[in-house]
């Protein structure tokens, strides 16, 4: 074991895990979906300082990127679609969404799309109302899916987007294992890995957790990497709307805690004191 590899172990003893859905569902809490659910309106609180539910919702044809196990995407439901559509890359996760569907009584209209966000199974225009909560930070091209949720969108549409920047304390997103926060400034990824892989290979769900996230270069190498995330940051984020020329019709970057406001104000610095990027872009 290396130096990094026993470092980071020990340090990580000291830092209690933060709550996650992996860990409550082992511990026979919630289900992954049944969580989303009960959190949903802290997936739109940043948006509703701006505008308000029934906009966002009410009687919209609304697609939910990266919808997981679609217990967020059922709390939109609750606010009066017409029809929503969880795009959600992982076909796993299609028979926990639809029970929650049946529970919630929304099978009329919710439907588990299992697609890739950068090739949407939409029509050009029919779409009012995109929410890519959390998910702008996972996939593999994030020029191509706004652009394709651009397509799609009907005109005077809108896409609301909010994802946590890669130098966000669990930026990395590996919490579910390792609670030291920035631990990806310190540690390579090939610590990291090591360290994660260990620490949930007993675990239940172990074995599907390490699958999820950690992949494979397909270049001969065959090396490991994280394969879950693509290192999004605040500055790579602006880069992208002035390459694609998309106008936000609102833009804030929330500092982690009001006493980080001065810090998250500064450029580069910013990327570690910022929780959360937040754009709304109205076709």
């Amino acid at each position: 074991m290396s130096i990094g590899t026993t470092l980071c172990k020990a340090i990580n003893r000291i830092f209690p895990l933060p709550q996650h859905p992996f860990n409550m569902q082992n511990e026979g809490g919630m289900s992954y979906a049944q969580w989303q659910h009960a959190r949903g309106a802290d997936t739109i609180k940043f948006y509703t300082a701006v505008t308000d539910v029934d906009t966002i919702f009410r009687d919209k044809i609304v697609v939910d990127i990266g919808c997981g196990a679609a217990g967020k995407t059922l709390f939109y439901a609750d606010q009066g679609v017409t029809k929503i559509y969880g795009v959600e890359i992982l076909e796993k996760y299609r028979a926990e969404a639809n029970v929650l569907a049946k529970e919630l009584g929304h099978e009329d209209v919710f439907e588990f799309v299992c697609a890739d966000a950068a090739k949407l199974p939409f029509a050009d225009g029919s779409i009012d109302t995109i929410i890519a909560n959390d998910a702008i930070e996972h996939v593999d091209n994030p020029e191509a899916v706004l652009l394709e949720c651009l397509r799609v969108l009907a005109p005077g549409g809108r896409l609301y987007l909010n994802f946590p920047p890669y130098y966000h304390p669990h930026g990395a997103h590996l919490s579910d294992a390792i609670g030291i926060p920035w631990v990806h400034m310190f540690f390579s990824d090939k610590t990291l890995i090591k360290v994660y892989k260990d620490a949930v290979s007993k675990l239940p769900d172990g074995a599907g957790r390490i699958e999820f996230r950690i992949g494979r270069i397909n270049d001969g190498s065959n090396k490991e990497y994280f394969s879950y995330i693509n290192k999004i940051t605040v500055a790579k984020f602006r880069r992208l709307l002035t390459k694609t020329g998309i106008k936000a019709a609102y833009y804030r970057e929330v500092p982690l805690r009001r006493i980080f406001t001065p810090l998250a104000r500064i450029p580069v610095i910013k990327e570690m004191f910022v929780k959360m990027v937040v754009c709304v872009i109205e076709k």
